[in-house]
């Protein structure tokens, strides 16, 4: 599976694309479910058309979501081109989630029965390569003396089994809380979201393995976005909500930064 050039210098690999690689800003976006394409030779996993258009697949509204919060904060964004179930970028490999046989209510038939060998050329074909690529980012900005933020873009059902779920916009962290709880008193001082810290998932239900792996080892600031995804089903839908939380993010590093350096100064 080969790389090729895109628009305004994108780097688009097979199973991932790198956008705005040049983009001055301080923000790295990540979006693992991105996509519901399922390329060859892998195939659709036994599913229907409707489950592959499903939430199921991927994270409907997450990439536009994401490219929007990228241009409008100078930000770099990479970005998964195939289904989740394929591989879930946002799992290690020994991880049963990675391709699971059962998301939610759905049986995955192509995962019922993965052999080592077929775990290898999947973790091979998609993670490896994103890991590289979203790895040499992080190593780039800092070689040049820039520390990103790492900011990875999700969206979410409003029922999970069963239940409906009042949380409009979800803030979770790995290891340091730091820019998460900025970023949720941003949120409510803007008002008209319920936004909620760790919310409907937290770092205990092993979904901030992409934080985990690139921001926690070098005390990077981060966070995970969770966007309950019938807010941005439709590109106006993303495109508002890109208006709404760019300045949210921004001033939450804005007022975690001037936290710092009173305190450096004291």
């Amino acid at each position: 599976m080969g790389r090729r050039m895109g628009l305004d210098g994108a780097k688009v690999h097979s199973v991932f694309a790198l956008e705005r690689p040049d983009a001055a800003g301080d923000f790295l976006f990540v979006c693992e479910h991105a996509s519901n394409k399922f390329p060859a030779p892998f195939g659709a996993l036994g599913l229907d058309a409707a489950t592959r258009r499903a939430h199921v697949a991927w994270d409907p509204g997450a990439l536009g979501l994401a490219r929007g919060l990228a241009e409008r904060l100078d930000g770099t964004l990479i970005h998964a081109n195939a289904s989740r179930l394929l591989y879930d970028l946002n799992r290690p490999p020994h991880s049963p989630g990675a391709m699971p046989a059962k998301s939610e209510l759905h049986d995955i038939p192509g995962n019922a029965a993965v052999t080592p060998a077929e775990r290898l050329k999947r973790t091979e074909t998609f993670y490896l390569p994103f890991v590289a690529a979203l790895h040499a980012e992080v190593a780039r900005r800092l070689a040049m003396g820039r520390r990103p933020v790492i900011v990875t873009i999700h969206s979410f059902t409003p029922v999970y089994f069963g239940q409906p779920r009042a949380v409009e916009f979800g803030i979770i962290h790995d290891a340091d809380p730091s820019y998460a709880r900025a970023i949720h008193a941003a949120a409510q001082a803007q008002g008209g979201l319920d936004a909620r810290l760790n919310e409907p998932y937290s770092a205990s239900d092993g979904v901030t393995h992409t934080l985990r792996h690139l921001a926690t080892p070098y005390d990077l600031d981060h966070a995970m976005l969770e966007v309950r995804n019938d807010l941005i089903a439709t590109p106006e839908d993303e495109r508002r909500m890109a208006d709404r939380l760019a300045p949210v993010l921004r001033a939450a590093l804005n007022e975690l930064q001037r936290g710092r350096h009173r305190a450096d100064a004291r």
